[in-house]
């Protein structure tokens, strides 16, 4: 018995080093750095928190946030339903639904790479895909990169077309809804939409619950996007959180700065995240017995 517990741990002891090494370690360091004034070419200085009183008094952060915020207000809802609408529709019996289902997975597996960011910056140009379809029905040119009203819906529509991951999750979901279900609603005379409402949503929301709070984490974190596509303007309109903590580190080299505030919105994700797990006991039903609302 001792022999096989050791022999187990020596095959974890690869990813434990990893996890301590990799995770476990920057995350402690970052804490500790957030407290001091740290440009990597000096000794970092302990500055208390004036890192954090600081971001009080900073309208670029200010400024940042309220973009970020707006951005997850816009971008996960959509994200969560526009996936759960496919997924509802690839659900459907269909000749070739498996090479649609395939189609629809791959922007997930190409979305978050350069060349798409760059490519989504082409289409959304002056001269863009998306303009010349405009002019094809006889509508003006959109400034989508220039103009500060339309370019948040730049990086918007890159998240959201980015669906295929929380679409193979709810497609698993779907598929595990009891069919006697649906055949009872139809004798009693319900609607396909009544049926959705009434059966599908209610046994499948902790699928829901749990798309909303992935989705919501990497809402947070979106960084390319707005990076490539947008590099945070025009007037700062598209300036994620992500992108200022990067500008600080990396190029201004404020470590001490750049890691309070990646702290400030660790704290945000866990605030929201808390909320979210609070409020999932009035509508996420956990038991698969459950019966639908009639």
């Amino acid at each position: 018995m001792y022999e096989n517990k050791r022999t187990g741990l020596l095959f974890a002891l690869p990813f434990l080093i990893g996890v301590l090494m990799f995770k476990l370690f920057p995350f402690v360091m970052s804490l500790a750095v957030s407290f001091t004034q740290y440009d990597v070419f000096s000794p970092p200085r302990f500055a208390g928190a004036q890192n954090y009183a600081q971001m009080v008094q900073d309208p670029v952060f200010r400024r940042s946030l309220g973009v970020t915020l707006l951005f997850v207000a816009l971008a996960v809802p959509l994200r969560v339903g526009f996936a759960l609408f496919i997924a509802h529709v690839l659900n459907f019996k269909l000749r070739g639904i498996n090479f649609f289902r395939s189609a629809f997975y791959l922007p997930s597996i190409l979305g978050g790479s350069i060349a798409v960011a760059v490519l989504w910056r082409f289409i959304f140009s002056q001269h863009g895909l998306v303009n010349g379809v405009l002019a094809r029905v006889g509508l003006e040119p959109i400034a989508w990169l220039a103009d500060e009203r339309f370019s948040i819906w730049t990086i918007v529509t890159l998240f959201v077309w980015q669906f295929g991951s929380s679409m193979v999750i709810f497609l698993a979901a779907l598929q595990n809804v009891p069919q006697s279900l649906y055949e009872a609603a139809e004798i009693d005379g319900a609607s396909k939409w009544q049926q959705f409402t009434r059966i599908t949503v209610p046994l499948i929301t902790p699928v829901i619950f749990f798309n909303l709070i992935m989705q919501l984490v990497h809402g947070f974190q979106e960084f390319n996007g707005p990076y490539m596509v947008t590099e945070g303007g025009p007037l700062q309109s598209t300036y994620l959180l992500s992108l200022y903590i990067y500008e600080e580190c990396f190029r201004y080299f404020n470590l001490g700065y750049g890691a309070a505030m990646s702290w400030v919105l660790f704290a945000l994700v866990g605030a929201l995240s808390a909320v979210s797990f609070w409020s999932s006991k009035y509508w996420v039903f956990y038991s698969g017995e459950k019966e639908a609302k009639r």
